[in-house]
């Protein structure tokens, strides 16, 4: 009988994070989303050339978008299509989902941040964040149990 396919470890999947996300915001729940991309910007992930820094998600006329987030091209990607970097890419997600993101945005007043983009059975995926932001006293209190539990580590090691 034969043996069933392993995935291969290719040193990771994830392709971006977005580390200013959880200082800016109180991520309450997560969403995963799939990208309608073109080919060149696959390419492009694979080598690792996506940057969610400056990247949010917008729902319009009842979809999500994911708008602002920066894919390279590659050099050599193709020479019959004009790539757009900073184009706006639209985000997969059941109806189910996409009622309840109305909802919270429009009403409850949160925001959607992209967390994280990697890949899942070789699906490229985005995670959402339904966020609020957050108040310069409660960066400041997150900074301060930051250094707090750094120290706290560094004494347990010395002991």
């Amino acid at each position: 009988m034969a043996k069933g396919k392993k995935d291969k470890p290719t040193g990771g999947n994830t392709i971006a994070l977005n580390k200013k996300a959880r200082h800016e915001y109180h991520i309450e729940q997560r969403f995963e989303a799939g990208l309608a991309l073109q080919g060149w910007e696959v390419k492009s992930l694979r080598a690792g050339r996506a940057q969610l820094k400056e990247a949010y998600v917008k729902i319009l006329r009842g979809e999500a978008f994911l708008i602002g987030a920066h894919l390279s091209p590659l050099p050599a990607a193709s020479t019959h299509v004009d790539p757009d970097p900073t184009r706006t890419r639209k985000l997969l997600l059941k109806r189910t989902e996409l009622n309840r993101l109305i909802g919270q945005t429009e009403r409850a007043g949160y925001t959607l941040v992209p967390t994280a983009m990697y890949w899942k059975h070789g699906l490229a995926k985005l995670e959402i964040g339904l966020a609020k932001g957050k108040k310069l006293h409660d960066k400041r209190a997150d900074a301060k149990d930051r250094d707090w539990q750094r120290e706290k580590e560094r004494l347990f090691k010395q002991r």
